[in-house]
């Protein structure tokens, strides 16, 4: 969340190297993680929109030994934190002003834990980005915020119509901190291997990373530090069998914002409050310190 342009812009600058993160965890339920089915990159540093490795990251084509097994239809998460093994969750997941959308791609695969990412065909099955936005004051919040608001955690729907088998699982956040120039935008992600079980016999079509984004796309090409009330998550359609669409943004008048506590999902203006329903984060974590930092563990 920003409060100024001013304040932001050099937030943004300080933070650059200082509030990386990687997605770490998969949540098969309510109630079990693990992170023995995700291709972990060797560092927290972001990835360009137009690198080779926008896939799975870092050496992602690289699988690992384990796969997570979930049912289509069903709930799950995904988790991120700045360093790893680090779950505190009064460190904010992705720090500084690190703000942005939260993406969930999939994509059918032969053997997840051998399959490529590079050559994989990825079709979106969740998002959000900007949450609620006052102009006025230019105090924002998005889909990193409520990320943060809930321990790391990205929740969303396996798709019930799709095929069963085995699929890869993207998660990826799109830091905006420095994406009014081109190629500014940074790009966190991590690649899970799964195996869906139930379903139908949908096979959607996707789209190849790199060349999903372009350098020019409003998504990706974006000033953060004006006055806005929309944000257009660049990409593809989520897939109508998914989890979520584009977000709703609720525009706001009022001077002053709050965080709520651990156990709702509102977010406190001094005007009004407004109840928020992303269909891709349930913002239900603990109370955060805004722009908290932690080292990143490789800089830009």
């Amino acid at each position: 969340m920003k409060v100024t342009s001013t304040v932001a812009a050099l937030a943004g600058l300080i933070a650059t190297a200082n509030a990386h993160a990687t997605f770490q965890y998969f949540w098969t339920n309510a109630s079990t993680s693990t992170n023995t089915c995700v291709r972990t990159p060797p560092s927290n540093s972001p990835v360009g929109t137009m690198d080779a490795s926008m896939s799975c990251n870092v050496n992602g084509n690289t699988g690992v030994a384990g796969k997570c097994t979930v049912a289509a239809g069903s709930t799950v998460s995904v988790e991120m934190h700045q360093q790893p093994g680090d779950r505190t969750c009064t460190t904010e997941a992705i720090g500084g002003n690190h703000d942005g959308p939260t993406i969930i791609y999939m994509a059918k695969v032969s053997d997840s834990s051998t399959a490529a990412g590079s050559t994989a065909s990825w079709f979106k099955v969740a998002q959000s980005g900007l949450i609620t936005a006052d102009a006025t004051t230019q105090t924002y919040y998005w889909a990193t915020d409520a990320m943060n608001d809930n321990c790391g955690k990205v929740t969303f729907t396996i798709p019930s119509s799709i095929a069963p088998g085995d699929y890869l699982l993207r998660a990826e956040v799109i830091a905006l901190h420095v994406a009014g120039g081109s190629g500014g935008a940074q790009h966190y992600m991590s690649c899970f291997q799964l195996t869906v079980t139930g379903g139908g016999s949908a096979n959607p079509a996707g789209v190849s990373f790199p060349g999903a984004y372009s350098l020019t796309d409003p998504g990706i090409l974006f000033n953060m530090y004006t006055s806005f009330t929309t944000y257009t998550i660049p990409g593809p359609t989520v897939y109508s069998g998914g989890s979520g669409g584009t977000t709703t943004t609720t525009t706001k008048t009022s001077t002053t914002s709050t965080r709520t506590s651990s156990t709702t999902t509102t977010t406190t203006r001094s005007s009004s409050t407004t109840s928020r329903a992303s269909s891709t984060t349930t913002a239900s974590g603990a109370t955060q310190t805004l722009y908290g930092q932690c080292g990143g563990t490789q800089s830009l």
